[in-house]
């Protein structure tokens, strides 16, 4: 049976969610298609930026994204404090920037004074009720793929449905979640055969967040063949008449315990790319093995088992289903919702070290 959205997605719970959608057509989202020969490569960056974009209107950060052929994964932040401290006159500029407003509104915004006591009552709720649509995963959600369909649909010169349905989430319930969901989400071409590494993993936060570290710290070795890739990737953005909209950076690294959580993810950059590096050859070869000695500690760190590290990653998205953490998280998550068990409570056993 399914479950309403409201319940899926609880701030209260966790600020961390994985979304993933699906295109429902032959054709694919992205990528060659077999039975026309259209490719439709381009169509990643359509997505990419409109993720990018939205992240900047939104109080909402992007912590990993990966689009293949036919699906896109994306882990996002939500950060209600950021909204709650935007004026009345950001909200309305944020919103006015992805839909039209009304009548009231354009008035408010050109003479205040003008508005009767009633009419500014009005226009405050309707304010609050864009505040909460901006740190909204559902409306984030819906401002990607319905912009995406309608771009779809205008190129290929059709109409009808171009996604499964609006998209899937997870709860990450705790840091060892968000962490296991960052590196399945990087991997995604990898695992899948599409990408030899995460050099080669175009279209991934990963990619885009190696480029940036290559960059600020000269490596050579490394700098031509990402440069090469991602220049690539901003012609086809120049190209889409893509690079004048805003874009949001991704949520930055911080391994300091002091950190808030809403400010930085709670590990260092550098631990996650060889975390993420050498469990991307162990997939990519098919082989059997642990995680090398130096990099056990941040997984151990976060209550993970290493020895069942490799397989946590691998079947992240199989083994769960609305929400990951702990077998208690799990449990408690899904009382919630009136359920006396959740999905992954057993591999959870074997997974956390503390269980």
């Amino acid at each position: 049976m399914t479950q309403s959205r409201e319940t899926l997605i609880c701030l209260e719970e966790t600020s961390f969610y994985h979304c993933y959608v699906r295109c429902v057509r032959r054709a694919f989202l992205c990528g060659q298609d077999k039975h026309s020969g259209e490719n439709y490569d381009h169509r990643k960056q359509w997505l990419v930026s409109r993720l990018k974009f939205l992240s900047y209107i939104y109080a909402i950060d992007i912590c990993a994204y990966a689009v293949m052929s036919n699906h896109y994964h994306v882990v996002l932040h939500v950060d209600q404090s950021r909204a709650k401290d935007w004026t009345q006159e950001e909200v309305v500029e944020r919103w006015l920037q992805l839909y039209q407003g009304n009548l009231l509104i354009h008035r408010w915004i050109k003479n205040k004074e003008a508005l009767a006591a009633a009419e500014l009552e009005v226009i405050d709720g309707i304010i609050e009720d864009w505040r909460k649509r901006l740190c909204s995963i559902s409306w984030f959600m819906r401002g990607v793929n319905e912009t995406i369909a309608r771009m779809a649909n205008e190129e290929e010169k059709t109409k009808g449905r171009f996604w499964e349905g609006r998209f899937r989430s997870q709860a990450l319930l705790d840091e060892a979640a968000l962490l296991t969901c960052m590196a399945y989400v990087d991997l995604n071409p990898v695992r899948a055969g599409m990408a030899e590494d995460l050099i080669d993993s175009d279209f991934t936060s990963i990619q885009q967040r190696l480029f940036e570290f290559v960059k600020r710290n000269g490596n050579e070795s490394k700098e031509q063949p990402l440069t090469i890739r991602v220049e690539n990737q901003e012609k086809i953005k120049l190209e889409l008449k893509l690079d004048d909209l805003p874009e949001a950076p991704l949520m930055p690294f911080d391994g300091s315990s002091h950190t808030d959580i809403h400010v930085a993810l709670p590990f260092t950059q550098e631990d996650y790319f060889n975390l993420v590096d050498q469990t991307g050859r162990m997939l990519r070869e098919d082989k059997r093995g642990a995680i090398d000695s130096s990099k056990i500690h941040i997984i151990a760190r976060l209550g993970i088992n290493p020895e069942h590290w490799l397989e946590h990653v691998k079947h992240f998205r199989r083994y769960y289903a609305h929400c990951v953490g702990t077998p208690e998280a799990i449990c408690i998550f899904a009382g919630r919702n009136q359920k006396r068990w959740g999905k992954g409570v057993g591999v959870a056993n074997r997974v956390y070290r503390a269980a």
